[in-house]
């Protein structure tokens, strides 16, 4: 691993790019995944902030502009590992009960692998399609939830037809299970990738909620197809 040299107008200054040399047994792609990574200014920033991934910026740009991670708000994350959204969520909406004067929120996170714990959060290891798996999330929560987010991906084919549809049945899956759990007035915040079958939960999502909004927040990468639906107001 090297860094490269350039020269400017301020003496002792350099190009901090990395770049990452082919290894025997790496595969080209792996080695550009992993030097974007080295140099991804959200992947440095989440390290010296204390985040467990890049994505914790996208839930919190998208919360700046939707406003719905509030004090006293009982969050649900599905697929939550890492547990970059869930770290972000304890904050905005006060789990720890840090900012005197608000409201205490609930935050429960579930995934199919385990999840190391993180102050404030509520982490089980579930299916959210089993059968019992609403029952036994507004068991734990006490009541139904304000907030149902995923930013859940299938595992990737290589195909990107294939991978589309397989990240949109899941979506949809998680749509559903909102349907089961949230509260009236309650937002679902979801990963969908752009395509052409993200059409039928968009129908889907305007018939259960007052308001539809789509972004691509900018921690989202450049060349990545992945935007986020967030639907407010459910009508219950």
């Amino acid at each position: 691993m090297t860094e490269k040299k350039k020269n400017t107008s301020g003496r002792g200054q350099r190009d901090l790019t990395v770049k990452v040399k082919t290894a025997r047994g790496r595969k080209m792609s792996s080695t550009l995944w992993l030097q974007r990574q080295l140099n991804d200014p959200y992947v440095k920033r989440a390290k010296a902030e204390g985040f467990r991934g890049r994505a914790a910026y996208k839930i919190l740009e998208l919360d700046d502009k939707f406003r719905f991670l509030v004090p006293g708000a009982r969050v649900v994350d599905l697929g939550c590992a890492p547990g970059g959204w869930c770290q972000v969520a304890v904050d905005r909406v006060n789990a720890l009960g840090e900012k005197k004067g608000k409201r205490i929120g609930t935050i429960l996170g579930v995934d199919l692998q385990e999840v190391d714990p993180i102050a404030g959060c509520e982490i089980h290891q579930l299916d959210f399609l089993a059968d019992d798996a609403d029952d036994l999330v507004k068991e734990w929560l006490g009541g139904k939830a304000d907030v149902v987010m995923s930013d859940m991906a299938a595992s990737a084919s290589g195909h990107k037809q294939t991978d589309h549809l397989r990240i949109m049945a899941l979506c949809e899956a998680a749509a559903y299970f909102a349907f089961d759990v949230l509260e009236e007035g309650g937002t679902f915040v979801a990963k969908v990738l752009a395509g052409g079958a993200e059409g039928d939960l968009q129908k889907l999502l305007k018939q259960k909620f007052t308001k539809v909004f789509n972004m691509k927040p900018p921690a989202s990468r450049s060349d990545s197809s992945e935007k986020f639906v967030v639907a407010t107001g459910f009508r219950g």
